[in-house]
């Protein structure tokens, strides 16, 4: 999964006649499998390119104007989330910080660790991107929570100063999401059913065992289940597993086969140099005197002692994050933004967009071979996205496109259409391109299709399985774009 990545790129071909700077309102919304939480943000746009230079729009401040307090998430049963609780929550966080709805312009709402196995999670998602904010966009999964974390709690900007590799391991109710960066690039993601809230109990009794954990109790030869006692010296051995289990990740020692990984190992390409931990269970990690003493009714306080013990816990650095509980939260809300050019080619009326589903077109054979197949994968990716005819559009991504000319550009633009002309629904073209080619494709397609509604943009990486938001132009010529992943446990 590729992480969120919202870039925001001048509408139209042309250089920008448009404010130098501009400030908009982001939300961060994060769902997780114990608390909820929210965050608003400012963001502070600016043309940092001169004026007889071609635009340049960036951010050049982040500011968090609002935090709300943190809120047990919301369930009716076991396996379904309240929405109308969280919609409340987050309406009501919305007037304390004095915004509304209309205000918010950009940001995310994501659903994490064991709330995204929830019944109703993706209408939960889909239900609060429609009503908490213009361009909120909707996000989920275990590798995308991992980057957002890390950068949320400082490690992936950590990682930007130093020479050293970096780990960042966000435990929360649920899982464990880890990314791992140096120099500032991502060296992989991974998740583990590691979490405080994995088994609950109250009143000396268990009341809850998650179902991986049960593979490990059992694994373990414990005594363990529900309805039975809590016994604190078999619940640490389990928690002594889930640390070891950290261990061998942080080691590169983690095997396919362990049956706390959901999903595959990561694989490190360097040795990691600094742990740095984050979510909920990281406060009892740094700061044992807020948890001693304290009941919680989970084992995260024990988990995080056992993590204390672990010999990798006492071998490699270890710093303390710059947020801990918020991390993903902020990340959503102030670390998902970048920007890219500023001369695109879009047709404003078509926008916002959402959730498109992304088709990869890799140009790894000759150039005019890949321009005859053009509007045979136009089909082949509509028979998978719109296999009914009942509309459901899709974006392309050019990848690989070779060095073009003016005619080579020409021929692009002739096989795009002649691909789109066979859609039965009419619909905007929308193209995604790797190297910088959006205004001139743009204005090929424009000329020899006039009626066509078309939406060109570059400068971004995509890959098949992603789906593309792209939110309406802004005051200052540009508009926001997130390229995500979309996935429930």
């Amino acid at each position: 999964m590729v992480c969120t990545r919202r870039l925001f790129l001048g509408e139209g071909g042309a250089k920008l006649n448009s404010p130098q700077s501009e400030e908009i309102l982001s939300a961060g919304i994060d769902i997780g499998t114990s608390t909820t939480k929210l965050v608003i943000s400012r963001l502070s746009l600016r043309n940092t390119s001169g004026t007889t230079h071609v635009p340049r729009i960036e951010i050049t401040s982040k500011e968090v104007l609002y935090r709300s307090p943190i809120f047990r998430t919301p369930l009716l049963k076991e396996d379904i989330i309240d929405m109308d609780k969280i919609e409340e929550i987050v309406l009501e966080e919305y007037r304390k910080a004095g915004v509304s709805s209309n205000d918010i312009q950009t940001g995310a709402v994501i659903i994490t660790g064991e709330t995204a196995t929830k019944s109703n999670a993706s209408d939960m998602i889909s239900r609060l991107s429609d009503h908490a904010g213009e361009f909120l966009v909707a996000t989920a999964g275990p590798d995308l929570e991992s980057m957002i974390a890390a950068k949320g709690s400082g490690a992936y900007a950590f990682s930007t100063k130093t020479s050293k590799t970096i780990v960042n391991i966000d435990i929360g109710g649920g899982t464990a999401n880890i990314a791992v960066y140096r120099f500032g690039k991502l060296q992989g993601t991974c998740t583990l059913h590691i979490g405080g809230k994995l088994i609950e109990y109250g009143n000396g009794y268990i009341t809850y065992i998650a179902e991986p954990v049960r593979e490990v109790i059992k694994k373990l030869g414990l005594s363990l289940s529900e309805t039975g006692p809590a016994d604190t010296d078999k619940l640490q051995r389990v928690t002594d597993y889930m640390a070891d289990v950290i261990g061998k990740m942080v080691n590169g020692e983690l095997r396919e086969d362990e049956e706390l990984l959901l999903g595959k190992p990561c694989d490190l390409i360097d040795p990691i140099d600094v742990i740095m931990f984050s979510g909920g269970v990281s406060e009892c990690i740094y700061y044992a005197e807020n948890c001693h003493g304290k009941e919680f009714g989970d084992i995260g306080h024990l988990l995080a002692e056992s993590i204390k013990q672990a010999s990798f816990f006492n071998t490699k650095e270890v710093i303390i994050p710059e947020e801990t509980v918020r991390a993903t939260v902020l990340g959503a809300g102030t670390q998902t933004t970048e920007i890219s050019g500023a001369t695109i080619k879009v047709d404003a009326s078509s926008l916002p967009l959402r959730n498109l589903p992304v088709y990869t077109i890799i140009f790894d054979g000759a150039f005019d071979e890949m321009l005859n197949k053009i509007p045979f994968l136009f089909k082949e990716a509509a028979s998978v996205y719109d296999p009914y005819n009942e509309g459901q559009s899709f974006a392309v991504y050019l990848s690989k496109i070779p060095l073009l000319g003016f005619k080579d550009i020409q021929k692009l633009a002739n096989s795009l259409i002649k691909a789109v002309s066979m859609k039965q629904v009419k619909q905007p073209l929308v193209i995604i391109l790797e190297r910088d080619l959006a205004r001139s494709l743009g204005q090929a397609l424009s000329v020899k299709a006039r009626d066509l509604q078309l939406v060109c943009i570059d400068q971004i990486s995509a890959e098949h399985g992603d789906y593309i938001d792209i939110g309406s132009v802004l005051k200052s010529g540009v508009v926001p774009v997130v390229v995500k992943t979309l996935t429930f446990h």
